[in-house]
């Protein structure tokens, strides 16, 4: 936790309401959203009871189980629900757009829009994960078949959850960490797990404070857990007879439809939320490098949903160059992801400032005309002096950029002792030995400069799939899906 954010935290205290840790939002919120609310048997690893899912506040879709441990009820589940998905995801495609053709010349497409996922907290991400490894490989013929929607369910919830994983991705998200982004509430971190006492803090009913929304939050008949566990109490008093009658009645439907109003009930208040809560984000303002990430994964949905048939489901496990290759693309999404959120706000690049990762101040001495002449040819260096307060913790040689113009970028000379920053700024003016109007800051102007950028370190090379190295077992055999990768824990 920063400093930043634990002051937010106290102030959240003493006002009784969450405090802003945002000035923008930073997530895509799409205008149609798929929203789910899974639930799973108590005991069992990823046994589905039931899914709240839509795109339409008003007008839910629940599917449950009726006997969670009755292998073709479950999978008869999945096939209704990969119908709901499936659809949602050809409709969320939009108008094909025509980009500028590749390196090599090829040409590419990109859908104009793609199709978000939004569950109640990490816990649901993982729940769809693990459904996602124990459909994917499902065989749709023999004896134990199930309906074609179910495997191909199965890969779309497993390239989702993968996407999950991707700094700035919002192809699918966790509301609870989405909100958390945002704002600070007045409890603990593991509290802030509960969507209830978490939208409670930031958006309290008329009467009552942040503290007194979260302690009714903390009753499981008013605000019943936001799953994928279920409360205890209702799992021994309400959710074990209805099914236990259920299976006495030999699947009578009164029977079935008493367990999907038990159901019902509990998931009802958790769809509420969920709307309440992307009601709280699309609130805020957009920030300005939200679109650009959404078109990455715009390009990254529409690459997946053009190559569907063209490979196998995907691996239980990484060979060790897709592995590697992997993590290191992970690292500079969240770098770039970390310098675009504080450059796109003024209130997280605060947490730099205090970190001493970036300064700002107001500049007292500006040569604006400085040409450094020892090289060829002359270059326009422009020199300024920032006097700030902040904690500088950077050397001199370091590069740094304009927190309000990345493009601008400079080099610390000298660091003085009474507080003051020399900078000598070298890219971003244009390319003539007059820098263009109003690029340059004069003297009197606030400034704010940060080592961070978008790209620290540029794609790594790795070897190809042939040549992997013997310390890490040799190049890999071809990867064929076999009847164990089916061999998951709700099996």
């Amino acid at each position: 936790m920063s400093a930043l954010s634990s002051l937010a935290r106290l102030q959240a205290v003493a006002a009784g309401i969450a405090q802003p840790l945002a000035t923008v939002r930073h997530c895509h919120v799409s205008d149609a959203p798929l929203v789910l609310v899974p639930l799973k048997l108590a005991g069992e690893a990823a046994a589905p009871l039931a899914v709240m899912l839509g795109s339409d506040p008003g007008d839910p879709s629940l599917l449950v189980v009726p006997q969670p441990r009755n292998r073709d009820l479950r999978f008869a589940f999945a096939a209704s629900l990969a119908k709901l998905v499936l659809n949602h995801i050809e409709t969320s495609r939009g108008a094909v757009e025509e980009l500028p053709p590749g390196k090599e010349g090829e040409e590419r497409i990109r859908y104009g829009d793609a199709p978000q996922l939004l569950v109640p907290n990490r816990g649901g991400v993982a729940f769809l994960r693990m459904m996602g490894r124990s459909t994917r490989f499902r065989s749709t013929e023999g004896p134990y078949a199930v309906e074609p929607a179910v495997p191909v369910l199965g890969r779309w919830l497993t390239w989702f959850a993968d996407r999950h994983d991707h700094p700035g991705s919002s192809l699918m998200g966790a509301v609870t960490e989405l909100l958390r982004l945002h704002w600070a509430t007045g409890q603990s971190s593991l509290e802030d797990g509960n969507l209830a006492a978490l939208t409670g803090w930031i958006d309290p009913p008329a009467g009552l404070d942040g503290p007194a929304a979260a302690a009714r939050a903390e009753d499981p008949v008013v605000w019943p857990p936001a799953g994928p566990t279920t409360d205890p109490t209702f799992d021994n008093e309400v959710l074990a007879p209805a099914i236990a009658g259920y299976d006495r009645s030999g699947g009578d439907s009164r029977a079935g439809e008493r367990l999907h109003a038990a159901i019902a009930g509990q998931l009802t208040p958790t769809w509420d939320l969920m709307w309440r809560a992307v009601g709280l984000l699309r609130a805020l303002p957009e920030g300005a490098s939200v679109p650009r990430r959404w078109e990455r994964d715009r390009d990254a949905f529409t690459y997946y949903h053009q190559t569907f048939g063209e490979a196998y489901p995907q691996a239980r496990r990484d060979p060790p160059v897709r592995a590697a290759r992997r993590l290191h693309d992970l690292e500079r999404a969240q770098d770039a992801y970390d310098a675009q959120r504080a450059f796109d706000d003024p209130l997280v690049m605060a947490e730099h400032r205090l970190s001493g990762q970036a300064f700002g101040g107001t500049v007292t001495e500006c040569d604006p005309a400085r040409l450094d002449e020892t090289g060829k040819r002359p270059k326009l260096r422009p020199l300024l002096r920032v006097a700030t307060r902040d904690p500088v913790r950077l050397d001199a040689g370091a590069t740094v950029c304009s927190a309000d113009r990345p493009a601008l970028k400079g080099r610390i000379v000298e660091l003085d002792d009474d507080g003051g920053v020399v900078l000598e700024l070298t890219g971003g003016m244009g390319r003539k030995l007059v820098p263009e109007a109003g690029v340059v800051p004069e003297v009197g102007d606030r400034v704010c400069f940060t080592s961070l950028t978008e790209g620290s370190f540029g794609a790594a090379k790795f070897p190809d799939r042939e040549d992997t190295p013997w310390t890490h077992g040799g190049p890999p055999g071809e990867y064929v899906p076999t009847d164990e990768d089916a061999e998951e824990d709700w099996s």
